[in-house]
């Protein structure tokens, strides 16, 4: 009677089951429960990153459209690119000394920039005959480009030539991929979302991949220069599945037709009904042009800056810092830059775009000239900045009045040519900033007098423009 009444659990068998149960989970289950937290504790800082940017690129209706798909593409793109930019450029650049180096970068730009030049324009013509196509294109950029990594990998370590017609090859599916992007931002667009809103958003997201990227790419080039490349490959066997990722409305060209790049006001009802024997950017209206011919002279500047202050930071760097470091100074102080001008361009909502772009030329204008004048490692990083700004406003502005005033028809193959025009600008540009002499305030009076042509030539049609109002054809958000 007394072992019955015994509380069961309390003493003997019952007790025993106690302890079992209490073995399991302060033994193998407390070990498991905590291999899991460790598990959770390491996978959480990529987990919630990887959260962290869906949700700021699907923010407004972006992840129901695609349009934030689009913007995690083009962030890919810009880190498998910064990738072998860093790996070239230790290559023909870091690696000889200046007078060598400059001859490197000379035969670099005559063996892949030339040929890139005459190409430049037959790719986007060319991509219009496949507007069904536009997913599986920018795929096929991306694995392009991940094999030609492979190919470079090897190269650079050897010198070998066939690291040239590589890194062409790079450039034109560079170039295919941002033709077709211009082309695929229009069909994303959220509702009550701008062109220029949608613009700003996926150049942002290029340029946050790419400071992200950049670092990491230094980082794999100090164990090697072959290391980034293996980088770049990863990246872009990602972007080609990533590609595919894309709503199919992407590869729809309905209600599409072929741009021409003239004010002709003729054209300006309507697309071609006949096909056009050779087809250029013709139906833009006379707003575009003009901008577009400020936005030439901008990106000269940008390709001209990049190369010159590239070779006279190394032979004379900013006042007690090293060649790289200075060099490093002015790249984020433009990348800065070009935020900040992205960021404001969003901002503004496209209010007044040939007024923004006669004021940023003019602002950079005068930053030119200040820096030729009083030469300086400050106005040097100054311009660098002021440049990078008003490149990102200038070029959203142009948008802003491509969306406005050209026929929604011909307006995807607008956006794709005038990209190929500013492309041309900038190897224009870089090509004169390697032959200039390493002197700063003689190369910078040069371009202040590009970007005063460019300027004064345009200013008049953009306030003329401005002050009849344009021919608005959509609401902009």
């Amino acid at each position: 009677m007394a072992t019955a009444r015994t509380p069961r659990g309390a003493t003997g068998t019952g007790g025993t089951k106690g302890n079992k149960g209490g073995s399991r989970v302060s033994g193998p289950g407390r070990m498991s429960g905590s291999v899991r937290a460790v598990g959770r504790a390491l996978h959480l800082p990529f987990t919630g990153t990887a959260r962290g940017i869906r949700k700021a690129t699907h923010a407004h209706g972006a992840g129901e459209s695609g349009l934030g798909k689009l913007i995690e593409l083009h962030g890919v793109n810009g880190a498998g690119d910064v990738m072998i930019t860093v790996a070239l450029a230790s290559t023909v650049f870091f690696s000889v000394p200046t007078n060598e180096a400059r001859g490197r970068v000379a035969l670099y730009l005559a063996i892949t920039m030339a040929p890139f030049t005459v190409l430049a324009p037959v790719i986007g013509p060319l991509l219009d005959r496949l507007p069904h196509g536009r997913r599986a294109a920018m795929a096929g950029a991306m694995a392009a480009r991940a094999l030609l990594a492979l190919v470079l990998s090897g190269a650079v370590v050897t010198g070998s030539l066939e690291m040239y017609p590589a890194a062409l090859g790079v450039l034109v599916a560079s170039k295919a991929y941002g033709v077709v992007r211009s082309a695929v931002v229009p069909r994303l667009l959220p509702p009550r979302f701008s062109l220029v809103k949608a613009n700003s958003r996926v150049t942002l997201g290029g340029l946050l991949a790419t400071g992200i990227a950049a670092p990491a790419a230094a980082g794999l080039q100090l164990l090697g220069p072959r290391y980034p490349l293996y980088g770049a490959f990863v990246i872009f066997v990602a972007g080609t599945f990533l590609s595919f990722s894309l709503p199919r409305k992407v590869d729809s060209a309905k209600g599409e037709d072929t741009a021409l790049l003239a004010a002709d006001e003729q054209h300006l009802h309507g697309p071609h009904r006949r096909p056009v024997k050779r087809p250029g950017l013709r139906t833009v209206g006379i707003a575009v042009t003009h901008a577009l011919g400020a936005n030439a002279a901008l990106r000269w500047l940008s390709g001209f800056l990049t190369f010159f202050l590239a070779f006279l930071l190394r032979e004379h760097p900013l006042t007690g810092q090293s060649a790289a470091v200075s060099l490093g100074m002015v790249a984020v102080a433009a990348g800065t830059g070009n935020a900040l001008g992205t960021a404001v361009g969003a901002w503004l909502r496209s209010r007044a775009p040939e007024l923004i772009i006669v004021t940023v030329v003019a602002v950079v204008l005068g930053a030119v000239v200040t820096a030729a004048v009083f030469f300086g490692a400050f106005l040097v990083a100054c311009l660098a900045a002021v440049a990078g700004f008003s490149q990102a406003l200038s070029k959203l502005s142009l948008d802003a009045l491509i969306q406005r005033d050209v026929p929604e028809p011909v307006r995807t193959s607008a956006f794709a040519r005038s990209e190929t025009l500013l492309q041309m600008s900038w190897v224009f540009g870089g090509a004169v900033g390697i032959a200039m002499p390493l002197n700063g305030a003689l190369g910078l009076s040069v371009a202040a007098a590009v970007v005063a042509a460019g300027w004064l030539t345009t200013v008049r049609g953009l306030l003329g423009s401005a002050r009849h109002g344009g021919t608005p054809r959509t609401d902009l958000a």
